[in-house]
């Protein structure tokens, strides 16, 4: 093998094992795949679909109808973030309010459609609940086949949120 041939291989290594670092750090700091599982979040997300959660929050805020995924104790929840510390959370004839105040969920109205038609409520009434500090209210689109913050997932602190 001539020099030519050897700086080739050396750089052709050297390129290939900084983007192998570039991937790692992306990888492990900026982006995660994700496979969604079940159907709690149809129709916003579908069962099996892939998607990438963004790692990196400069802010390091969440904000309320932001989509997150949560770390159980024995696997991963794709859920929509409802409450923020210090709500005060409350379900009264399928409409939610927060703090008192009537907040539209557009992106429930297929699923509130299809509630209608079995004769249901998409969301039973509940609450009012308040948020504790440090704490988050999640719930699923797909309310009626959702386990979630109402109905034994619980409150989830900013380090339970991937």
């Amino acid at each position: 093998m001539n020099s030519n041939s050897k700086k080739e291989w050396k750089s052709w290594g050297k390129s290939l094992f900084i983007a192998l670092g570039v991937a790692f750090v992306a990888r492990t700091f900026l982006f995660a795949p994700y496979i969604v599982e079940g159907a709690s979040m149809e129709p916003t997300l579908h069962n099996n679909e892939k998607i990438f959660v963004n790692k990196f929050n400069l802010t390091d805020r969440f904000k309320r109808g932001e989509i997150v995924i949560i770390k159980g104790k024995k696997e991963n929840y794709v859920k929509r973030i409802i409450g923020l510390p210090g709500d005060q959370i409350e379900m009264k004839n399928d409409k939610l309010f927060i703090n008192g105040v009537f907040f539209k969920e557009s992106y429930l109205s297929q699923n509130r459609k299809l509630a209608e038609q079995i004769g249901s409520r998409l969301t039973g009434d509940f609450g009012p609940i308040t948020v504790p500090k440090n704490k988050f209210f999640v719930m699923g689109d797909n309310r009626l086949y959702s386990k979630d913050s109402r109905n034994g997932l619980g409150l989830f602190t900013k380090k339970d949120i991937v």
